[in-house]
């Protein structure tokens, strides 16, 4: 099948949509798929405000329906809902093509804790956006339940993975500080709530792993944790490997994917009883759940490294990816060629 997937998020960003499609991408292609990505890459960009690392591609419309009709994919996949999603929205509705869409994080409540911009606002474009979308592949079924509550129609199960060959444990001293260490691997930006693992009075270190744009201020206000910048997936797993206890202060994201990478490396985990920690760690035993964060975090050092590697293998990118073209929606033959002259 030649799959066709657009995306506003991509490289250089690091972060789970980026990463989700990267090994989504890696995987159709063993399945035997030819996938092509329209990027941010090859179009002209200008950031993103109050958040430079996103780039948003400038009047994409024209490029996006020229690739498409070149490509002259079996299957269109829209990922993101930026400039070039809504290119190909329009271009796909207009043509009368279908399509899927995803719903990787929760979009109303990272806009409102940046602009303060009411909920309903944001979820009213977002049922707009994905309201012609034949499937809308949401990563757990906690948020597969909210979207339905939010009048959303067509939501099904698109779930994560982690690749195994990377994310495993051997023994590390890559972070060097008073143990136990109590690590955060991710985005530093305000709608991860990092400032409420900073904050916990905690024996041992706290270590800050990623980039964004709060790290200043973070250094600034907490200046006796430990902030290692951003890294590259490959210098990931000695860090995860050399901490005690991962820390997901987030209550927004949908999934988490780094939940999963830091178990796979042998790292328990707390977080809050909220979609995303809920859906991945469950009942497993792998990681504490509480509304009492310092509480979890203390919790989560009694448990064994043999259990978060163990509840981490039950989750396969392989699995995940066969879940993806499972929702896609084939486009008739010849349905583009037929569409060809007509314009966004």
């Amino acid at each position: 099948m030649r799959i066709m997937i657009i995306t506003d998020a991509w490289e250089p960003q690091v972060n789970g949509v980026v990463r989700t499609l990267k090994q989504t991408k890696k995987e159709l292609t063993l399945m035997g798929h030819e996938v092509e990505m329209i990027t941010p890459v090859d179009f002209r960009t200008i950031p993103c405000p109050t958040y430079p690392d996103i780039l948003l591609s400038i009047l994409p419309a024209k490029k996006v329906s020229r690739r498409i009709r070149a490509f002259k994919p079996d299957a269109i996949h829209i990922s993101t809902e930026g400039p070039l999603g809504l290119a190909a929205r329009s271009f796909s509705i207009k043509n009368k093509i279908p399509h899927s869409t995803a719903y990787h994080t929760r979009f109303p409540e990272y806009v409102y804790a940046r602009t303060k911009i009411p909920l309903s606002i944001t979820y009213r474009f977002l049922r707009w956006f994905h309201r012609h979308s034949c499937a809308v592949m949401a990563p757990t079924p906690a948020v597969v339940n909210d979207l339905n509550h939010f009048g959303f129609k067509n939501v099904v199960l698109w779930s994560r993975g982690v690749d195994l060959d990377r994310f495993q444990f051997t023994p590390s001293k890559a972070i060097d500080t008073t143990r136990p260490i109590f690590l955060y691997v991710g985005r530093v930006a305000v709608e991860k709530n990092i400032e409420a693992f900073l904050e916990l009075d905690l024996p041992g270190s706290k270590v800050v792993v990623g980039d964004g744009p709060s790290l200043p201020m973070l250094k600034e206000k907490y200046p006796n944790a430990t902030y290692l910048g951003g890294k590259d997936q490959s210098e990931l797993p000695p860090l995860y490997a050399a901490a005690d206890v991962f820390v997901f202060p987030s209550k927004t994201d949908t999934f988490g994917l780094v939940i999963l990478e830091a178990m796979a490396c042998g790292l328990p985990v707390a977080a809050y009883p909220v979609t995303g920690p809920i859906d991945v760690i469950g009942d497993s035993g792998a990681g504490v759940l509480d509304n009492d964060l310092k509480k979890a975090c203390l919790q989560a050092l009694h448990i064994s490294k043999e259990t978060a590697i163990a509840h981490a293998k039950l989750y396969s990118w392989q699995s995940a990816s066969a879940q993806f073209v499972k929702h896609l929606v084939p486009v008739p033959v010849g349905l583009v060629d037929s569409s060809s002259d007509i314009e966004i």
